[in-house]
C-alpha cells in the first residue's frame, strides 16, 4: 500500500516527465485575424477578410439601444434566421478598430449573439453577416453615447 508522500513523489516525477515531452496542456490561445481588428473603415475590412461588398438587409437584425448612458458597457447583439451565416461582426464606425466582435457560426447553433463593448463617442453600429455563398448583409443603427467610454 502506498503512502500519501510517495504517491505525491509519484506523480511529481510523471509530471516531471510529460513536462520535459512537451505533454502538459498548453495556455488556450484565441486566434484572430490581425489585419481586420487594425482596420478603420468597411471596405479595408471586408478586403481584409476576404469578403465582398456588403449590402443592407432586412434579415440582418441588429439589437443596440437608441441611448448608451455609459459608453463603457453598450449591449449590442446581432441575429439573422437566413441559413448559410458562417460568420457575424459587430462593428462600431468611429471606435480606434471598428471591428468589436467576430463570431464564427456554423449550422449547429443560432445565428443569434449578444456582448457588450466600449464607444468613445455616438456613432454607427453595424451587425454583418457573412453568409457561405460569399454575400455580406448588414444591418446598422446610430447609438448616441451621453458618457464616453473611452477616456471621457
Amino acid at each position: 500500500m502506498q503512502t500519501r508522500r510517495e504517491m505525491l513523489g509519484r506523480s511529481a516525477a510523471v509530471a516531471a516527465m510529460l513536462g520535459s515531452l512537451g505533454l502538459l496542456p498548453q495556455a488556450a490561445q484565441a486566434a484572430y485575424a490581425t489585419a481586420a481588428f487594425d482596420a478603420k473603415n468597411m471596405a479595408d475590412l471586408m478586403k481584409a477578410l476576404g469578403a465582398g461588398t456588403p449590402a443592407e438587409s432586412k434579415d440582418v437584425t441588429l439589437q443596440a439601444p437608441d441611448i448608451a448612458e455609459n459608453g463603457a458597457v453598450v449591449p449590442l447583439g446581432c441575429s439573422t434566421a437566413l441559413p448559410g451565416v458562417k460568420r457575424l461582426l459587430l462593428l462600431v464606425e468611429k471606435n480606434p478598430s471598428m471591428l468589436c466582435a467576430m463570431f464564427d457560426i456554423t449550422d449547429a447553433i443560432d445565428a443569434n449573439v449578444n456582448t457588450r463593448v466600449k464607444m468613445g463617442q455616438s456613432s454607427n453600429v453595424f451587425a454583418v453577416a457573412l453568409m457561405g455563398d460569399g454575400k455580406v448583409l448588414y444591418a446598422v443603427k446610430e447609438v448616441k453615447v451621453t458618457l464616453g467610454g473611452c477616456g471621457g
